[in-house]
C-alpha cells in the first residue's frame, strides 16, 4: 500500500506548548496516520466493489467513524478516528474491515510495549512510570497510572504462565542454542540465573522454546527444564545443541536427549582463553583462534588447532588446556551443511537478544520476584523474536533430519561442483 503524495497542513501549536518541534511532529504523524488508514479503507472497498448483497446493492459501504481514541507512541498520544465499513449481509455472514496499521483495541505502539518491561527491569516502580515517561509520551501519559501498570504486569504474568505450559507435541527443533543469563537485576531468591533455549524448526524459523529460572546453571536446574518441555510433548531430540562449555546443561542433555550432538560456542571459548593470556597477546591470539573455526575443513582446523597449542602451551598452559579439552565438541559443526556453520559456531541468537537486557538492567536496593524477572525477560524476548530471520540454507534442514551424512559441510555422494553450482 502506498501513501498518496500530500502536503501536510499543520495547526499552529498553542501558546502553552512547551516543545513546539515535538508538537509539530505529533500533528504531522496524526494526519499521516489518518490518511494511511483512509487508503486502507479505499483499497478494501475497491477490492470488494463487485460483491453484491442479496438485493443487488454494493455489499460494503462507508458508515462514518468510530469514536476517536488515543494511541501512545514514542512522540506522545496520537488521536485517530477509525473509519467504519458496513457489511449489508446478515450478521451471521458479516465480514468486518480490520486495519493492519491500527489493529482493533491497539492502545500503544510496539516501541512503547517494549519500553515498559525494560523500565520495570531497570527498577522503576509502578508509581513512577507516569513521571518517568511524561517527557517521552507527553503530559497526557494518563494510561500509565499505577493501576494500569499493575494490570498490565498481571496480564503479562498470566501470558507467561500460559506460554510456559503450552503444548509442544507438534513441535520439532533441529538445532538448539542454550545459555544461562545473569542479569544485574536480582531475584528475591538465590535462583538468580535465567535459563534460555532457542530452537530452529524444520522450516528454518527460530523460536523461543523455554525461559526458566535456575540456580547458577546447575545440572539439576537444566534437568528440571528439559523434563518440563518433554512432559509437554517435545520428545524429539535436536540434532545439535550449541552452548557454553561451563554449563551444567551438558550433563542434563546427555541424560534426557542422549543422541544430541554437542557444539561448544566459539564466542564463549575465545573469551575464556583470552582471559588466561596477557593483554598484549590477546589480539594475536584472537586471530589465531579465528583461523581455527573459520578453516574450510576439519583437517585445516586441526592443523591450526595444533599450531595454537604449540605456540602458546610453553608459557600459557592454562590457555591451551582450556582449548584442548573441548577440541572435538568445538569442531562438531563440520559434520553439518556448510550453510549452517555460521549459526552453529556460536550462541549468537541468544547473545544478541539479551545484549539490550543486560545493558539496561541495574542492581537495585530491592529485589524482584522470580515471576517478575521471568515475565519481563519473556516480554522482551517476544519482542526480539518478531525480528528473527530464518537461518541460511534452511532448505537443507530436511537432509539433516533424515540423517544425510556431511563431511566438511558437503553432502556425501554429491560432487562439490554440482552441489554449489550457481
Amino acid at each position: 500500500m502506498k501513501l498518496k503524495d500530500t502536503v501536510v497542513e499543520l495547526k499552529k501549536p498553542g501558546a502553552t506548548t512547551k516543545d513546539l518541534l515535538t508538537e509539530l511532529v505529533r500533528q504531522g504523524a496524526r494526519q499521516i496516520l489518518a490518511e494511511a488508514v483512509e487508503l486502507e479503507v479505499e483499497e478494501f472497498l475497491k477490492a470488494t466493489e463487485l460483491l453484491k448483497d442479496r438485493e443487488g446493492l454494493k455489499r460494503f459501504v462507508r458508515n462514518g467513524y468510530l469514536p476517536e481514541r488515543d494511541i501512545q507512541t514514542g512522540i506522545g498520544d496520537i488521536g485517530i478516528k477509525m473509519p467504519r465499513v458496513r457489511d449489508r449481509e446478515p450478521k451471521e455472514d458479516n465480514v468486518k474491515f480490520c486495519s493492519a496499521i491500527v489493529p482493533k483495541y491497539l492502545r500503544r505502539s510496539q516501541s512503547v510495549e517494549k519500553l515498559l518491561p525494560l523500565l520495570y527491569l531497570k527498577g522503576i516502580s509502578t508509581g513512577d512510570f507516569a513521571e518517568v515517561l511524561t517527557p517521552l509520551l507527553g503530559e497526557n501519559a494518563k494510561n500509565l497510572s499505577p493501576g494500569v501498570i499493575s494490570r498490565l504486569k498481571s496480564s503479562w504474568e498470566e501470558e507467561y504462565q500460559q506460554w510456559h505450559k503450552r503444548d509442544l507435541s507438534k513441535k520439532r527443533y533441529v538445532y538448539w542454542w542454550v545459555d544461562g543469563i545473569y542479569l544485574q537485576a536480582r531475584m528475591e531468591e538465590a535462583r538468580d540465573c535465567v535459563l534460555v533455549i532457542i530452537g530452529v524448526t524444520d522450516t528454518g524459523i527460530k523460536e523461543l522454546i523455554a525461559i526458566e529460572d535456575g540456580f547458577r546453571e546447575s545440572k539439576d536446574s537444566w534437568l528440571s527444564l528439559l523434563r518440563n518441555i518433554k512432559a509437554r510433548g517435545l520428545i524429539t531430540a535436536p540434532k545439535v545443541a550449541v552452548g557454553d562449555g561451563a554449563l551444567g546443561f551438558w550433563g542434563a542433555l546427555s541424560e534426557e536427549f542422549g543422541e544430541t550432538r554437542h557444539q561448544r560456542c566459539w564466542l564463549h571459548k575465545t573469551f575464556n582463553i583470552l582471559d588466561k593470556l596477557p593483554k598484549y597477546l590477546q589480539a594475536k591470539a584472537k586471530e589465531d583462534l579465528h583461523a581455527i573455526w573459520m578453516a574450510a575443513t576439519r583437517e585445516e582446523a586441526n592443523k591450526a588447532f595444533d599450531g595454537f597449542i604449540k605456540g602458546y602451551s610453553g608459557k600459557y598452559p592454562k590457555a591451551t588446556e582450556c582449548l584442548e579439552k573441548d577440541r572435538e565438541v568445538l569442531l562438531t559443526f563440520y559434520d553439518f551443511p556448510a550453510e549452517h556453520w555460521v549459526h552453529l559456531r556460536t550462541t549468537n541468537p541468544i547473545e544478541s537478544t539479551f545484549a539490550t537486557v543486560r545493558h539496561r538492567t541495574v542492581k537495585s536496593k530491592g529485589c524482584f520476584s522470580r515471576t517478575t524477572i521471568l515475565t519481563m525477560v519473556f516480554k522482551l524476548c517476544q519482542s526480539a523474536e518478531k525480528n528473527w530471520n530464518r537461518i541460511r540454507g534452511f532448505e537443507r534442514l530436511g537432509e539433516v533430519i533424515t540423517g544425510v551424512q556431511f563431511i566438511n559441510g558437503v553432502r556425501q555422494g554429491v560432487e562439490v561442483e554440482e552441489q554449489y553450482a550457481a
